[in-house]
């Protein structure tokens, strides 16, 4: 039985809600029982569930696991596209506000931390500027990272502590050209956009990564590599951020004839585990999130009493 509509007596629209969490926690099936509830749809933010054919590495959810609930924002990006945040941030915004609109409940769901904030946070993105970006990524092709670097020590300290990986510090340097500010000064104050619930599922961590191991073999019986196969000749390996996806990056080296399957499996379930222990840190540090233990008997109910409506009673 359906709980209470998404629509409000006072004609105000309800909290956004976001499930949240590492990989492999069960946030896509916690967020399609609370759509079923809740009379809700889903929004997708994993960043790599935007793009079209990356279906197995992904994990993405499948037809008969949506269980006839509505999901946006899946399959939107061919593989040599470039996930963009501030284009994610007007698109999902543009979603919830259509989800409302009709009465219903917007239920976000992933585990991007970025782009969860984008579109549940009051989040300012500067501009880019497609000259700049490539006179730095020159320099980097030309002298390396360090010059880059010692430059964005200088014009962002706080930035330069935090970022490691070259195209996060060319980002920061166009960001500097572009608008005279530091790139540090667009990180926002943990401010909802509008109202929000986030939901985080609390895990065993060792359960979690027994797992993760599990999920990534699964992936590679289901045909990861013949996914990857077909994709790179779709253009994959040109694909500045599908490239780099976790299970594609290790299985592009195995078609390239530089690992076995053996290999490329253990290389994804050692960076599936790194990546699921960042996401931990990430929701962690916001203490707004509300978590709940992703093997409670009792967890859709508890979920939904979060969400401002609560689901109606068992039948008798």
């Amino acid at each position: 039985m359906a709980g209470a509509q998404g629509s409000d007596p006072t004609g105000e629209a309800p909290p956004v809600i976001a499930v949240v969490g590492p990989t492999g926690s069960g946030k896509s099936d916690l967020a399609v029982s609370l759509a079923l509830e809740l009379d809700g749809e889903v929004i997708n933010a994993d960043s790599m569930q935007f793009y079209r054919g990356m279906d197995i590495g992904t994990a993405k959810i499948t037809d008969a696991e949506r269980r006839g609930v509505r999901h946006h924002l899946l399959d939107i990006l061919d593989v040599t596209e470039e996930a963009s945040v501030s284009a994610f941030q007007h698109q999902a915004r543009a979603v919830v506000a259509d989800i409302h609109s009709r009465g219903k409940r917007a239920i976000v769901a992933g585990g991007s931390g970025l782009y969860v904030r984008a579109a549940l946070d009051v989040l300012e993105f500067p501009g880019t500027d497609p000259d700049i970006r490539r006179r730095l990524e020159a320099e980097l092709e030309a002298a390396g990272p360090a010059p880059l670097r010692e430059r964005l020590e200088a014009a962002d300290p706080v930035s330069a502590a935090r970022l490691g990986d070259a195209r996060r510090i060319i980002r920061a340097l166009e960001v500097f050209e572009l608008t005279g500010r530091p790139f540090s000064s667009f990180m926002p104050e943990r401010k909802y956009f509008q109202p929000a619930v986030q939901i985080g599922l609390e895990v065993d961590r060792e359960l979690l990564r027994e797992r993760l191991a599990q999920r990534v073999h699964a992936m590679v019986e289901r045909g990861l590599l013949e996914e990857v196969r077909r994709l790179d000749a779709a253009g994959l390996r040109h694909g500045k951020t599908a490239s780099r996806a976790l299970g594609y990056a290790q299985f592009l080296r195995v078609l390239d004839g530089v690992s076995s399957v053996a290999q490329a499996t253990d290389e994804t379930i050692l960076a599936t585990r790194q990546f699921a222990r960042r996401q931990l840190t990430w929701f962690r540090a916001d203490p707004r999130v509300h978590w709940l233990d992703w093997r409670d008997s009792d967890l859709m109910n508890k979920a939904a009493a979060l969400c401002g409506t609560p689901p109606d009673p068992p039948l008798a």
